[in-house]
């Protein structure tokens, strides 16, 4: 049976494992990497999945047979696989990971040279060329035999530990106590050696490291995954919460009466701290977000770009220009001086330290956010005609400043919206934000009645 070729998605190769993903894909995948790239030197990280150590010995194994040496990192975040290989100047290398996914999913994040991902635009198309020329469809049992990987172990946490520590002050914070969700993910054993180096008390949340998850899916965007950490915030009266994904290259933040906090606002929050250091900088921020943060940038001295959503588009607008950071409202966040790579503890670190410049609490910093901007959050709609559902936006909003960048994008001068198609699936996700609650509903519900045929 040949490998079932909707695991290769726009920014990953990912699936049921046992199911879609298993070591012949890996050992397939492996060679393929290793051939496009022209490999000599490889990297491998992965999260703890009961599934990920079969998974990269399986990759090494492939991508040793034609030619690679590969560096083992072991089990670490993804932030510290892209640091690793960029930092050690490999030629590329591979996240055994599903993120935010159940157990039952794995898969690989790939990058070439500079950890530059592959994605469905750039690399993975190719890729999945490559995997499926090679797959015969017979499989021997085991599918690898007697064979074992030469890869070189290489212990990445006390020099990456050193390299987030450039990025804040922790001399100048307080003992705040901080509620840590790590989601039993890679979270839990990076934390501790991250937060040991600074006067935070931290209350800790499933940081035994278990990639069952057994208390609850790595994805904090679910409120139901994130209201242990809020009522712990509340009821220790906690300066803030942190909760990290399953491979930790995303953080998530609630303030200290448990409020969330959306990714646009943390944006605008990253942005302020970076540009009292880097004053005038340019700022990438996606089309998705408010506009609290062009608006707080702009009054931080620095110059916001707008950008289409997704890693790859970030990180390679970030090489060609002088770009100082770049935030999207997933949760993901990106720095010049991380290899343009996004990172989960970073932003952690740059948020304790406004809270120490600013002497004031999250809730505080974010109340003239709160009160100026109203935003939707990002609301799914499962549409038959996808294609039709953009038109119809397109025309029924032609007397806004549109622009089709990533989906429709469409400016008033009291409110906005984008809506995009999603890669995989027949929805469309919008994100909305207007100058007072009331309109942001009442616009909220007018762009759902068209997207939905009305």
């Amino acid at each position: 049976m040949g490998i079932d070729d909707t695991i290769f998605k726009a920014y990953d190769v990912r699936g049921t494992c046992p199911g879609q993903i298993d070591e012949r894909v890996a050992d397939l995948l492996g060679r393929a990497l290793t051939e496009q790239l022209s490999a000599r030197t490889l990297g491998i990280g992965m999260d703890p999945r009961p599934t990920s150590p079969e998974l990269a010995a399986a990759f090494a194994v492939g991508a040793e047979d034609v030619g690679a040496t590969i560096e083992d990192f072991g089990m670490v975040a993804t932030e510290m696989l892209y640091w690793g290989v960029a930092s050690r100047g490999l030629d590329g290398g591979v996240m055994v990971t599903a993120s935010h996914n159940p157990p039952e999913y794995n898969g690989f994040k790939l990058v070439g040279e500079g950890a530059m991902p592959l994605s469905g635009d750039a690399g993975i198309p190719e890729l999945k060329r490559g995997v499926c020329a090679m797959d015969t469809g017979v499989v021997s049992e085991p599918y690898i035999t007697n064979k074992s990987t030469g890869a070189a172990s290489v212990d990445l946490y006390d020099a990456y530990v050193d390299h987030l520590m450039t990025f804040c002050e922790p001399r100048t914070w307080d003992d705040w106590q901080v509620v840590m969700d790590a989601a039993n993910g890679a979270a839990g054993k990076l934390a501790p050696l991250v937060f040991d180096r600074t006067p935070i008390w931290r209350d800790e949340l499933n940081f035994d490291v278990d990639g069952t998850f057994p208390n609850h899916e790595p994805n904090p965007l679910l409120e139901e995954n994130r209201r242990e950490l809020s009522e712990r915030v509340v009821a220790d009266k906690a300066t803030m919460g942190i909760a990290w994904d399953g491979d930790a290259d995303r953080c998530f933040f609630v303030d200290e009466h448990g409020e969330f906090v959306p990714g646009d606002f943390v944006t605008a929050l990253l942005a302020e701290a970076l540009l009292a250091r880097h004053p005038g900088a340019a700022i990438l921020y996606d089309l998705r977000a408010s506009r609290a943060v062009p608006d707080i940038i702009r009054a931080n001295g620095g110059v916001p770009l707008v950008n289409r959503v997704g890693h790859a588009f970030f990180k390679q607008r970030m090489r060609r220009e002088p770009v100082l950071f770049g935030g999207e409202v997933s949760g993901h966040y990106y720095f010049r001086d991380n290899y343009n790579a996004d990172s989960g503890f970073i932003p952690a670190l740059l948020v304790l330290d406004l809270l120490a410049r600013k002497k004031a609490t999250l809730a505080e910093l974010l109340e003239p956010l709160r009160g100026t901007y109203f935003i939707s959050g990002e609301i799914n709609s499962e549409v038959e005609d996808v294609p039709g559902a953009m038109e119809r936006l397109r025309k029924r909003f032609s007397d806004g400043e549109t622009s089709t960048l990533d989906g429709v994008s469409v400016d008033y001068e009291h409110w906005h919206f984008n809506v995009r198609p999603s890669n995989t699936e027949p929805l469309v996700r919008l994100n909305l934000g207007a100058d007072d609650r009331e309109l942001m509903e009442e616009k909220r519900d007018k762009v759902l009645a068209v997207i939905r045929g009305g």
